[in-house]
């Protein structure tokens, strides 16, 4: 391979929610194009509301094998987001392992259905604690050890479409993506000084667990009006998104090839948040 073909080489990266979904599909991506791999999973129940099935220790396991296919190295661990002393312990073995720290992809995340005064008090707080509090808690263990391999870096938090044109029905879901944006944007200024960029991307209609979960159809039929907020988006649609597209865009932010950027919202959703 040349230098083009792997661009990450020599680099580290570390993912979460890397069990299955996309979050399997970036370990991959990010292995094929070099970098070694630091995979978290919670592998067990996350949120009782979710309308899919929790990744399994089997799943991950299977993105070791994967990650280990294209020839490079993984440590991969069950650990859930909301454990930030779990991440600490990782990122330190990581460190003592691999010695740097590069790229961070916060990608673990849940989505259940509901209307906002109907959810209970457990639902919302089961989506808040994973998808916000969970990146916040993977900023936190992973930042330092960024910082003082001295090599720059990237960091790419994974929002939603919905982080940014709110939709009805996951009024939950929406808040903590939004507030993903919010970290995203503070981290970016916070972090320009060490040369460490920081960037969301933003899909929306994923081939994953979570994206072919039959339970907001339930959703729709008891309140019709609410499918007028799902739009197709500008680009033919005939399924979901690949969760390898969406890699695209993690390994491009990843690379140097995306020097320029930081503090933005990269759109990953054929044009939906314009239609």
């Amino acid at each position: 391979m040349t230098d083009s073909d792997t661009p990450l080489a020599g680099r580290v990266a570390y993912v979460t929610g890397a069990a299955r979904g996309q979050g399997r599909s970036h370990c991959v991506r990010l292995a094929r194009a070099g970098a070694d791999i630091v995979a978290i999973d919670a592998c067990g129940p996350v949120a009782e509301h979710n309308g899919y099935a929790h990744a399994r220790p089997e799943h991950l396991a299977e993105t070791t094998s994967l990650v280990e296919g294209e020839g490079r190295t993984i440590l991969a661990t069950e650990v859930d987001v909301r454990d930030l002393e779990g991440q600490q312990r990782v990122v330190a073995e990581a460190i003592e392992q691999f010695g740097r720290l590069d790229v961070v992809v916060a990608n673990a995340g849940v989505l259940n259905w509901g209307r906002l005064w109907e959810i209970s008090a457990q639902q919302w707080q089961e989506i808040i604690d994973t998808n916000l509090t969970g990146v916040w808690n993977t900023v936190k263990a992973t930042v330092p050890a960024i910082i003082d391999a001295g090599n720059g870096g990237s960091i790419i938090t994974i929002s939603s479409a919905a982080g940014i044109k709110a939709v009805p029905g996951c009024g939950h879901y929406c808040a903590s993506k939004f507030g993903i944006v919010g970290l995203t944007n503070s981290l970016a200024i916070e972090l320009g000084e060490y040369g460490i960029r920081v960037n969301s991307v933003h899909p929306y209609g994923t081939d994953t667990p979570m994206g072919n979960d039959v339970s907001m159809y339930q959703m729709f039929a008891d309140h019709q009006r609410f499918i007028h907020s799902f739009s197709p988006g500008a680009l033919p649609t005939d399924s979901l998104a690949a969760p390898d597209l969406v890699s695209d865009i993690v390994v491009w932010l990843a690379g140097d090839g995306s020097s320029l950027v930081t503090a933005a919202q990269i759109p990953a959703e054929k044009g939906y948040l314009k239609v």
